[in-house]
């Protein structure tokens, strides 16, 4: 079974028609694939859906769901974020959507349920550094702790089908202000996989920083997805494909999970609605 939930498109900061992406899959072989786009959030921004075209997105997953049914099996769902105090309830999106599974991951961190947001994704390292500075006085131990605090606030409050890359706050780190082997970064993570474990979420391992060039290891890492291994962690690999081409780019993370001998490894979701 070739699979991916991970995908973005036009509707939000991907390229592409749906229908690209369908037939991509199609023609790579694949039979699942979870449509993911980033949910609407309720200030102005450049990567989410609009919340205008929401209810355009969902139908237009369903009628691609039913047209290619007998090719490959398509699902509905959302990546959301959370954020304290902005975006902490995914149910009304869920609901309104009707969605069959979500993604729930952090891209943007507050301090103390604050307005202030610091980013810690995208293609730029000086706007890491910028929000860094900007929410946390440049205290990356407090940054990080609260990246982390988000992220597992998130995981026991809204239990999400899926977490999304866990540790990506070392994307842009690059060695600069701490090593993911570090006893405190370290602690933070296994608190983080033992909820994981706890809530009996899906972690994803997401490929997206190796095809990028922008981080040499999967999210979470080659480390902390063998100490997952041990706690029988259910994990499903993602591109986080924000092109059709990207759809197969999965950079040796099958081959490394067999090497391994990971366990267990989803490869069909069980839809929520």
């Amino acid at each position: 079974m070739k699979v991916n939930y991970h995908t973005h498109s036009h509707y939000c900061d991907g390229k592409g028609e749906l229908a690209e992406y369908v037939e991509t899959a199609i023609a790579k072989g694949f039979t699942h694939l979870g449509f993911s786009g980033h949910a609407p959030v309720p200030f102005e921004n450049t990567f989410a859906i609009k919340h205008e075209d929401y209810k355009a997105y969902c139908d237009e997953v369903r009628r691609l769901k039913e047209q290619y049914r007998d090719r490959i099996k398509i699902y509905l769902g959302l990546e959301i974020d959370y954020i304290p105090n902005i975006l902490d309830d995914f149910g009304p999106l869920i609901a309104e959507g009707g969605l069959e599974y979500s993604i729930g991951s952090v891209h943007l961190v507050n301090r103390n349920g604050g307005s202030d947001l610091w980013f810690i994704d995208g293609s730029k390292q000086e706007t890491y550094d910028e929000g860094l500075n900007n929410v946390f006085g440049g205290d990356i131990c407090a940054g990080v702790k609260a990246f982390f605090n988000q992220t597992c606030r998130m995981i026991e409050t809204q239990r999400p089908t899926i977490v999304g890359h866990f540790d990506k706050i070392v994307m842009h780190n690059k060695g600069r202000y701490f090593s993911p082997d570090d006893p405190w970064f370290h602690a933070l993570a296994m608190e983080t996989i033992d909820l994981i474990r706890q809530t009996g979420c899906i972690c994803e391992i997401n490929t997206r920083g190796l095809y990028k060039g922008r981080y040499n290891d999967f999210y979470p890492s080659s480390k902390l997805i063998k100490e997952m291994n041990e706690m029988d962690i259910p994990v499903v690999v993602s591109t986080d494909a924000h092109r059709p081409d990207d759809l197969d780019l999965f950079e040796g993370a099958y081959e490394y999970l067999a090497e391994i001998g990971y366990r267990n490894v989803v490869r069909e979701l069980k839809v929520e609605n």
